[in-house]
């Protein structure tokens, strides 16, 4: 079943948000601790207004364990959605001028990160995640949804191109190459 997500979730959803960004994750957080970065992310997970908030996530849950999780929002909202965690590494780490590229643009709904716990991939939870995030798109309004993929990921490229997702550009995003694929509704 999946359901939105709420703030007790943090324990099972943060390792999927992280799981999901990859390296990106200690970038974001700016530190190779991971315990560091795990709690940062579960911190925002837990709170309001802001790009990996609870909010902002929906949940596969099944026979009471949560095995995925989707993280989207408006991408229009991205600066505001940012600016609560880059205030908060500013403060409690001393990290200035953080300024990654845009991920997303005004227009779309934007698909941030698509995850399953590794021991249920395979049983077509991602694809269900994929197509409730379309689901909330067009409840909200939206006429796009977008994400982003690195280029060498073809696993992900394949289930996001059979979801009907096509490529509009590349990306550099962090100092990755990513495509920016695009659905629309």
């Amino acid at each position: 079943m999946i359901r939105r997500a709420e703030p007790k979730d943090y324990k099972t959803v943060v390792p999927l948000i992280i799981q999901a960004m990859g390296e990106l994750a200690n970038k974001f957080s700016n530190t190779s601790n991971s315990v560091q970065t795990i709690a940062l992310f579960e911190y925002f997970f837990k709170q309001k207004d802001n790009q990996y908030s609870f909010e902002n996530t929906l949940v596969y849950e099944e026979n009471g364990k949560v095995l995925g999780s989707l993280n989207a929002y408006d991408g229009a909202k991205l600066l505001k959605l940012r600016q609560n965690f880059f205030d908060y590494l500013f403060i409690h780490n001393g990290v200035e001028n953080l300024t990654p590229e845009a991920e997303t643009e005004s227009g779309e709904f934007y698909l941030d990160t698509i995850s399953v716990h590794h021991k249920a991939q395979g049983k077509g939870i991602g694809k269900q995640l994929i197509d409730a995030g379309i689901d909330w798109a067009i409840q909200l309004g939206h006429k796009k949804v977008g994400l982003l993929v690195e280029t060498n990921n073809n696993r992900a490229l394949k289930l996001y191109q059979d979801k009907n997702f096509e490529i509009q550009h590349t990306k550099k995003f962090f100092g990755g190459l990513y495509y920016h694929m695009v659905y629309n509704l």
